[in-house]
């Protein structure tokens, strides 16, 4: 029993250490907005983008619009209140490959309205890190 564990423990250290989570997560959201005709090569071509990124030092570009963050932001305020909660938010920075699922966040408990929201991805977004890492 103790040599799963150990083993589990190994692997998940492992996809945290190299972010493959967040990369997996961000190449599939990419892959859903863009839906490509041939999805392996476009995969292809998006990994070798991030390399080279990486290689260069070039911030990747993040393949969401103004629109599409509006769109995502209406989705989670289903009930129209003109803020999402802390736990949306956050969720959505995890959706976007933004930020990742342990990190530390600070919530100041007033909501996070559209302006908050568009503006908070936009930090988050040029404070990115390659996800090749």
């Amino acid at each position: 029993m103790e040599a799963n564990s150990s083993r589990e423990r190994e692997a998940r250290n492992y996809l945290e250490k190299h972010r493959i989570m967040e990369l997996l997560n961000y190449l599939t959201s990419s892959l859903l907005f863009y839906q490509p005709d041939k999805p392996r090569e476009y995969l292809i071509s998006l990994l070798e983008r991030l390399r080279i990124a990486k290689v260069t030092g070039v911030t990747f570009p993040f393949f969401m619009d103004d629109s599409n963050i509006v769109a995502m932001f209406e989705m989670m305020d289903s009930s129209n209140k003109g803020t999402i909660s802390f736990v949306q938010y956050k969720e959505a920075l995890v959706t976007l490959g933004l930020c990742t699922a342990d990190e530390v966040l600070k919530d100041d408990e007033n909501g996070i309205t559209l302006d908050k929201f568009k503006q908070e991805v936009d930090c988050a977004r040029t404070k990115r890190h390659c996800l090749l890492s």
